[in-house]
């Protein structure tokens, strides 16, 4: 127990310390483009822009750690929230890790895949960025193929699709629900494509509370 503890205490510690760190350097990077040219933008701009957007990416931020946090475990969150991308990319590479290696979320075993999982995402991720900008010049007309174009607007659909094949065929009966209330949202309000990261917490929120009520009615 004492050892469990002292590792959370570590994790927690270190997770906090890159967190803050990142947050400053986040910050730094404006300020420090400001003071060079000299230029800062008006107050009323900055807020009308903060007003504009905070309430969305707080409400997702507070739903995210919910939701996200049990499935991740302590380390496995601390570095996807840190190198962001969580809907996209870190939750699925998490997700299907774990699977693979044939632990639950939640687990010990489950958090030291996870956070291995989510560290060997950021690190190919930046890799690949990194290489994408010393190569922009010569893979820009790939990329702006229009060949190419369906794949990248399906990208987010193929990774939980694929994923979602998995986890549906384990039970099925608690992906009912989230999976209709989900279609008949976007069915009825198309526009609503581009708030995903959103509404992937809620459908989880919602998977959660019906696997509750078929858990207390015995029916999982």
């Amino acid at each position: 127990m004492k050892q469990e503890l002292s590792y959370r205490d570590s994790v927690h510690r270190m997770g906090r310390v890159w967190i803050l760190s990142a947050l400053a350097m986040m910050i730094a990077v404006p300020v420090a483009i400001c003071i060079y040219y000299s230029a800062w933008p008006p107050a009323g701009g900055i807020l009308k822009g903060f007003l504009s957007v905070a309430p969305i990416f707080w409400t997702v931020g507070a739903i995210e750690v919910f939701t996200y946090v049990p499935m991740l475990g302590t380390g496995g969150s601390y570095v996807g929230f840190v190198t962001g991308n969580l809907a996209n990319l870190k939750v699925p590479c998490a997700l299907n890790s774990m699977d693979r290696a044939g632990v639950e979320p939640g687990t010990e075993e489950g958090e030291v895949i996870s956070t291995l999982a989510i560290s060997t995402s950021s690190i190919v991720t930046t890799l690949i960025i990194a290489l994408g900008v010393v190569l922009l010049s010569q893979i820009e007309p790939i990329l702006e193929s229009p060949v190419l174009q369906p794949a990248f607007e399906n990208i987010l659909p193929a990774l939980f699709g694929a994923l979602g094949v998995v986890f549906v065929s384990k039970d099925w009966k608690i992906a009912i629900v989230p999976l209709v209330v989900m279609v008949t949202l976007f069915l009825l309000v198309p526009s609503l494509a581009g708030a995903v990261g959103l509404l992937v917490p809620v459908g989880a929120l919602i998977a959660i509370g019906v696997a509750r009520i078929l858990y207390k009615k015995n029916l999982l």
